[in-house]
């Protein structure tokens, strides 16, 4: 199997999509003729031409608008804003109109619309610029929410994400641009709302996704070593959430913590655990244990934000206590 990073799988997405319906298409902030922030549009405009790989202005409410509008009438637009802060300045658009419009229509259109942008710390862009706020969409019924942490899941997701005539908000990280991982030959389309045993192991589940679930993985292999098996868990999608497969896991092990990289309050490691503590109570002999990031504004000093974000040896210490 070929191995390649992140950022490329996500190219081959689009590619791929736009080559096979000729009714997708592309917009966002510079990124025909400079090929995109993280260069995930690269060759694209070169390939399919201004018409199918629109740059637009710097107005996010309008460019969320422009793909409700052509999603209404047939187009399958797939929309990258440069990071997940600044759609911020379009959640009238996607709560109130995306979300909902199918809906009030009783299913008389449909929405498919794919709204692409990286979220997450660690690259020193400070307070507004490095936010972990896929809950707030997740929050939302009439969204699908991906989240994917690995290049084969990235690519069979975005496939499915733009095949799909429903909202997606489609969850990237900054940091996983240029990781790389084994990509299967051939088509590959993954289910939304199905999560994935990334490491199969005995005495703690670990639940998390998107960059954490490297984290977590990088947390299991050392645990490993130290006589501790930890099977992690990666959602993958946020909404819908695959609960059958974190509970399985849950009975299985008996111990669970849930990772995220985004404040904890009200965040998707609290649903989780609610979740988990419902269908799983007696299977439990632990308190289930909840990792996210420190409920602070980003800071931009390298030290001081890596102490924000929960790393391996913030994992490992909690599963110790557990396992203990």
């Amino acid at each position: 199997m070929p191995v390649i990073t992140y950022r490329e799988a996500l190219n081959q997405a689009l590619r791929e999509e736009m080559q096979r319906d000729s009714n997708v298409f592309l917009m966002g902030e510079d990124i025909g003729l400079f090929e995109g922030a993280y260069k995930v549009t690269a060759g694209l405009f070169a390939e399919f031409g201004e018409k199918r790989v629109r740059d637009t202005p710097i107005a996010e409410e309008e460019i969320v608008g422009l793909g409700i509008g052509s999603a209404m009438v047939g187009l399958r637009p797939v929309i990258e804003i440069m990071t997940i802060n600044f759609s911020l300045l379009a959640l009238d658009q996607i709560v109130n109109n995306a979300a909902k419009l199918r809906y009030m229509f009783a299913g008389g259109v449909q929405m498919p619309l794919v709204i692409r942008m990286p979220e997450g710390g660690g690259n020193q862009l400070t307070a507004q610029h490095s936010q972990s706020l896929a809950v707030w969409f997740a929050h939302v019924p009439g969204l699908l929410v991906v989240a994917p942490s690995s290049p084969a899941d990235a690519k069979g997701l975005l496939k499915t994400s733009i095949r799909d005539n429903n909202p997606v908000i489609f969850i990237e990280h900054f940091a996983l641009y240029n990781t790389r991982g084994e990509l299967p030959d051939g088509e590959l389309l993954l289910p939304i709302g199905k999560a994935d045993v990334k490491r199969v192991g005995e005495d703690v589940t670990i639940i998390s996704h998107s960059r954490m679930v490297q984290v977590a993985l990088a947390a299991a292999e050392q645990l490993a070593g130290q006589g501790i098996s930890a099977e992690v868990v990666d959602l993958r999608t946020l909404r819908p959430l695959d609960k059958e497969t974190v509970v399985n896991s849950v009975r299985k092990t008996s111990r669970a913590v849930v990772l995220e990289e985004g404040w904890p309050t009200y965040g998707i490691s609290a649903e989780v655990t609610a979740f988990v503590q419902d269908m799983a109570f007696d299977y439990l002999d632990a308190p289930i244990r909840r990792i996210g990031g420190a409920e602070v504004p980003m800071p931009y000093a390298r030290n001081v934000e890596r102490a924000a974000i929960p790393s391996d040896q913030t994992v490992i210490a909690a599963v110790k206590e557990l396992v203990a």
